[in-house]
């Protein structure tokens, strides 16, 4: 949600949280769909279920599919939030968070990122988001307290939604299968192609028997399943993906502090800092052909921005003209 992005694509955009880079193979599959676009497609999603719940750990019946994670979002607030109800959600967060409970006649209640597994009450509340590491620093919560919050959303019957769009990006357990939480996931960040529109649900008993009556028919188009379920099944791409993520990420925010920024702990393929003249340094990135996220459209961050893990030699550009801004 909120992922950024560029429409002059001769910037290295720095700003879109997708991937760089796809698996191979992936033209040909988008070449291979091209004639079931001429019929209807099943309302039959068993395949990607299974590459879905192989992929997070859970089991095929237990996913929902969703043209992507906004919509899957949407689809569990419908079904856990009434008018009237209070929804805690991380601070800062992306806008959809909000404005997605308001369209359910919730309230949003904004709870700061780093108090809120201590500061929240889940009997307080209807259901409860958490960004996981789908926020705008890419922190993740550690497992053993993201464990005991969701025990105690469990214990107040209070239904946990975890925005896991980013966590392909890292090797952390998925929340999916576990009871009370509805877990959202994108098939389209990791594997580079955002625009498929592609992702899911994850839940159990109830909580996913509401899920899969209240999901619109030929929810995925049959190009986007077959892409989809072929991206899911990419364990060596995502291996790669992993390892450079990590290996760019520490390089990244090492640099960041020397040259006087100052990074938040990451821990997925987004990296927020603070700069002292955001405007500056989004002028000198763009004028060397770099787009990077304005990240004070987030509530309480004022002088921040946001990147992305790209590619060694384009995290060398982007370090170079942020060296420049200083």
């Amino acid at each position: 949600m909120s992922h950024g992005g560029t429409a002059d694509h001769s910037l290295v955009d720095f700003s879109l949280g997708s991937n760089p880079e796809r698996p191979t193979g992936l033209a040909s599959i988008y070449e291979a769909t091209l004639s079931t676009s001429r019929r209807y497609s099943m309302d039959d999603y068993s395949e990607f279920c299974v590459a879905a719940a192989d992929y997070v750990g859970c089991e095929p019946d237990q996913v929902v599919p969703a043209a992507g994670v906004i919509e899957a979002l949407r689809l569990a607030l419908g079904v856990t939030v009434s008018p009237g109800d209070s929804v805690a959600i991380p601070a800062p967060c992306c806008g959809e968070y909000g404005r997605e409970i308001k369209l359910q006649g919730g309230k949003p209640v904004h709870v700061p990122y780093d108090e809120f597994l201590d500061a929240v009450d889940p009997e307080e509340h209807a259901t409860v988001i958490l960004s996981h590491p789908n926020n705008p620093m890419g922190s993740a919560y550690p497992t053993d307290e993201l464990r005991a919050f969701i025990r105690e959303c469990q214990w107040a019957n209070t239904p946990l939604i975890v925005d896991e769009s980013y966590l392909g990006f890292t090797r952390l357990p998925s929340t999916a299968g576990l009871d009370g939480v509805i877990a959202l996931h994108s098939v389209t960040n990791v594997f580079g192609v955002p625009s498929l529109r592609a992702g899911f649900a994850a839940a159990t008993g109830e909580l996913r028997d509401k899920l899969s009556c209240a999901r619109c028919t030929w929810v995925l188009s049959s190009p986007a399943v077959e892409v989809a379920t072929y991206c899911l099944k990419q364990d060596d791409f995502l291996e790669v993906t992993r390892n450079r993520v990590e290996r760019e990420r520490s390089r990244i925010v090492a640099e960041l502090k020397v040259l006087g920024y100052e990074p938040y702990p990451a821990d997925s393929s987004l990296i927020l800092f603070r700069a002292d003249d955001v405007d500056h340094v989004l002028h000198e990135t763009r004028s060397r052909g770099i787009a990077v996220r304005d990240a004070r459209c987030y509530r309480t961050l004022d002088s921040h921005v946001r990147i992305t893990v790209r590619r060694p030699h384009e995290n060398d550009s982007l370090l170079d003209a942020l060296a420049e801004a200083v």
